[in-house]
């Protein structure tokens, strides 16, 4: 939801197998490879399957010659697998965080992360469970410290149980189909957000998280972050 790979590494990592990218490309390389990981799939989530689509497709919306192709893949598998990798903040997230958190909603997040997603969070003035330089949240549930992943339901009823909700006083937002929205299927109201090759969705509206009389339900903020070693 606050963080793109950070661009800076990405290129130099193609560099290093001779591929020079324009790093505006990258974004909607990443996209292109979210797109491949929809939610209409049965049991366990294919991660491995999955995440080789994601880097396929991302290396496909570079347009990276067919004799580069499988170091630029094993390049970029090797640079994913590092979770700080996911730094860049994405633009215009924080503020509208914030203008969510003014309307009353109450927040939290659920993160695939490495346990420290908290702390980066927090350092870059975007959120912090309770008062600080950033949004105000009231729940941070980071898979690296819990020990489960999403789409798993019961990282999303850490969340529940610490803010004592059910899932219907829920809006769940997420950019990962496969992982968040998927993830969702338990009675929350999904918002997937997102760009470019990311499926259609309804647009999400501060007024729609107020109810008839005018008071706020609750807004969960959720993230994601890939780990290819999963699975």
């Amino acid at each position: 939801m606050f963080h793109l790979p950070d661009h800076a590494v990405i290129a130099a990592a193609l560099e290093r197998v001779d591929v020079v990218i324009e790093p505006e490309l990258l974004d909607r390389a990443h996209y292109a490879g979210a797109a491949c990981f929809p939610p209409d799939y049965e049991g366990e989530l294919p991660w491995r399957e999955m995440w080789e689509r994601y880097l396929a497709a991302y290396v496909d919306e570079l347009d990276i010659p067919e004799d580069l192709r499988d170091d630029a893949v094993s390049r970029l598998e090797s640079e994913f697998a590092t979770a700080a990798i996911w730094r860049r903040v994405i633009p215009g997230s924080a503020d509208g965080l914030r203008t969510l958190s003014e309307t009353g909603v109450r927040l939290g997040v659920v993160s695939n992360a490495d346990g420290d997603v908290g702390a980066r969070l927090r350092d870059q003035e975007i959120l912090q469970l309770g008062p600080g330089p950033g949004v105000e949240v009231e729940t941070l549930i980071d898979s690296g410290q819990v020990g489960v992943m999403k789409p798993d339901p019961r990282i999303f009823e850490m969340a529940l149980i610490a803010l004592e909700l059910t899932p219907e006083q829920v809006w769940y937002v997420g950019d990962m189909p496969g992982i968040d929205v998927a993830g969702a299927r338990r009675g929350y109201r999904a918002v997937p957000h997102g760009s470019l090759r990311l499926q259609r969705a309804p647009r999400l509206r501060t007024r729609d998280l107020t109810g008839r009389s005018g008071r706020p339900h609750l807004s969960l903020r959720f993230r994601h972050r890939f780990d290819p070693r999963a699975g």
